[in-house]
């Protein structure tokens, strides 16, 4: 909005004590009052990049059109989303090292792992199955160091309390929709 970036209700409360940033709120009609607060567009990449480090998934929504004048809305949507895995900004990373996002697939005795940077390019792919899968699995991941593991239900479900997720070696595992995986 203008030269902010703003956010409202719960993602309000929530940013702002990430941030420390001052909440406040706007009248929403019927005499309430929605919590508000806001950052300058010319520092967003900066609160990005430190809501991205809390592990948050930040969603960019920008204007599409120009204001009328009138009372008509203007048209906003989703521009971009920005993850631990997808941050592409040269000033938001490592530019020394792979910013990895993975991708574990688990069903039944076989597991799958692919990995990229999209910011090189690099794009791997390992099939795993046996007694050692899982070991290789983990060696994998400890590794490649991902900044973000996107899995299916099976493999959220098995590793939900894997020592390495609980001491942070590796990040935690988000669950993506079963139809949008493709073991072959």
């Amino acid at each position: 909005l203008g030269d902010f970036y703003e956010m409202f209700f719960e993602d309000a409360v929530k940013v702002s004590a990430i941030l420390d940033l001052t909440l406040t709120g706007r009248d929403c009609g019927d005499g309430k009052r929605a919590p508000m607060c806001g950052v300058p567009f010319h520092a967003a990449d900066n609160y990005i990049s430190k809501l991205v480090a809390c592990g948050e998934k930040v969603a960019i929504c920008e204007q599409l059109s120009a204001p009328t004048g009138g009372k008509e809305l203007v048209k906003r949507d989703v521009v971009k989303i920005v993850t631990a895995g997808t941050v592409t900004n040269n000033e938001l990373i490592d530019e020394k090292s792979n910013n990895f996002i993975a991708s574990i697939y688990i069903k039944d005795e076989y597991l799958a792992i692919s990995w990229a940077d999209i910011t090189t390019g690099e794009f791997f792919v390992k099939k795993l199955s046996g007694n050692s899968a899982f070991s290789e699995l983990l060696d994998t991941l400890v590794k490649i160091s991902p900044a973000e593991i996107i899995a299916n239900k099976n493999a959220c479900e098995l590793f939900v309390d894997a020592p390495l997720i609980k001491h942070g070696v590796i990040p935690r595992f988000y669950e993506f929709t079963e139809s949008e995986f493709n073991f072959s």
